[in-house]
């Protein structure tokens, strides 16, 4: 710093060099995407016929857009309400309701193999909520990606704005040696915990929800404390979905099967156990799994897009 100020103090260099020549490039960008839109009002102008044809699709889609939406609202509400009115009237003994609750709290740990009744429930009686749930979280990062990931054709200016808004721009915690130290003796515990949590959840209070969060905050944890180029050697974006796509593949492959020989009254083959092993539960414990990944991509993905605007960068 004190050779940089000298050399700055005698006329050496211009430290605001680098700087005019950003902002030339900056400038230069901005007049080619002018340029750009000037010539296609110009043709725009010469063939009027363009323009209404532009115009014209986008009346259709404006109509069509309206249609489906109105239409989607009347179908959800509709059947909101048929189920809001064959509910049973307050006051009065839900028969139905109770049977299930008894038959998950006395037959749970025979039928599905889990000591804790509610991994049984959420991953057995009702895997297909869950499947619904982990397909909603994954859906909600893709859409995410879509709307929040930078690359050459979501820039405003062409490659001059990608390279430029590429690089980290965030203030980088990693410089901090006070949390790089904490975070060399606290990441190991929490991920050890995650992964304590996510095997046990047939056993006891844990699961796939609970152990996938503690590993997503441990990943966010790493990366403020060591940086994203840290977190880019070994998780990259093909990894981080391959991950995701894998353990949802899994799960709805692994319960189809399970729902089809269900449903047909056939045994699937697939040993519950000793209750209270590690392996036991049948399903359960690699179901756990896969939905632990599916929640800790997620909570990660998000935290990459919003910090940075991509993930992985490989």
């Amino acid at each position: 710093m004190k050779e940089k100020f000298l050399k700055w103090l005698y006329g050496e260099t211009d430290p605001l060099r680098d700087a005019d020549l950003a902002a030339e490039a900056h400038d230069a960008s901005r007049k080619e995407l002018k340029e750009r839109n000037r010539r296609a009002r110009t043709y725009i102008d010469e063939y009027p016929g363009t323009q209404m044809v532009i115009a014209a699709e986008q009346r259709t889609f404006r109509a069509l857009y309206r249609v489906i939406a109105v239409a989607s609202c009347v179908v959800i509400i509709g059947v909101l309400l048929f189920l809001v009115a064959h509910l049973p009237l307050y006051g009065e003994e839900n028969v139905r309701a109770s049977a299930v609750s008894d038959r998950y709290v006395e037959s749970g740990v025979e039928e599905t193999g889990a000591v804790n009744i509610v991994a049984g429930m959420i991953l057995d009686y009702r895997a297909f909520d869950t499947l619904g749930e982990s397909h909603v979280l994954f859906t909600a990062l893709v859409l995410v990606m879509i709307l929040l990931e930078l690359d050459r054709k979501n820039t405003r200016a062409g490659l001059e704005d990608y390279y430029r808004i590429r690089g980290d721009r965030y203030f980088d915690t990693s410089r901090d040696q006070i949390l790089r130290v904490v975070g060399f003796f606290l990441v190991p515990c929490i991920f050890l915990y995650g992964f304590y949590v996510l095997l046990n959840g047939q056993n006891g209070p844990g699961g796939g929800f609970s152990g996938g969060a503690i590993l997503g905050s441990g990943l966010i944890i790493f990366t403020a404390a060591f940086g994203f180029s840290r977190v880019d050697r070994f998780f990259t974006r093909k990894l981080f979905l391959a991950v995701s796509v894998s353990a949802l593949s899994f799960y709805s492959f692994a319960k189809g099967y399970v729902f089809f020989t269900g449903g047909n009254g056939l045994e699937n083959g697939i040993p519950k156990g000793t209750p209270g092993a590690i392996l036991s539960g049948g399903l359960i414990l690699p179901l756990d799994i896969a939905v632990g990944l599916v929640v800790a991509c997620t909570m990660f993905g998000f935290f990459s897009l919003f910090r940075r605007g991509l993930i992985g960068g490989k």
